[in-house]
């Protein structure tokens, strides 16, 4: 299986996510590229998820038929072709990091996946049913981490 390569100008892997992209902050979706998409994926879908949460896995972002030729998208903006789907905060697209204050800085991982088909998912999936439906089935995958605390 091939890699995308996924990265963000807001931050690099393991470093901290600016407050502007949190929801305490501005709760703008941080911009992020990518390369290494293959050229058969149908489409590409985009998933941000917390797994340090106190309640298990949170889903922080999950946007579905994103174009695959896309190659990126802007702060606070959905990518090109995709539908947001409904987030752990109950909210349609973007939520940002939100960690109990105290908590040791929590991970958030976003990661894109190159499908060969739509991918069927009911708005409100949860991660385990995200990955359940991707993880078999995908092309390539590409995975940034950054970190917050508040």
């Amino acid at each position: 299986m091939a890699d995308i390569e996924l990265r963000s100008t807001a931050f690099s892997g393991e470093t901290f996510i600016p407050r502007t992209y949190a929801r305490d902050g501005d709760n703008l979706s941080p911009p992020l590229s990518w390369s290494g998409v293959p050229q058969e994926a149908a489409e590409l879908l985009l998933l941000c998820e917390d797994p340090d949460a106190p309640r298990g896995t949170f889903l922080h972002w999950l946007v579905t038929g994103i174009d695959p030729a896309s190659g990126g998208v802007e702060a606070g903006q959905t990518p090109p072709g995709g539908t947001p789907l409904t987030n752990g905060f109950g909210d349609r697209g973007w939520g940002g990091p939100h960690p109990p204050p105290g908590d040791r800085a929590h991970r958030y991982f976003f990661r894109l996946y190159a499908l060969p088909g739509p991918v069927s998912l009911r708005d409100g999936a949860t991660t385990g049913e995200v990955h359940s439906a991707v993880d078999d089935r995908q092309l390539a995958s590409g995975t940034l981490y950054g970190l917050y605390e508040r």
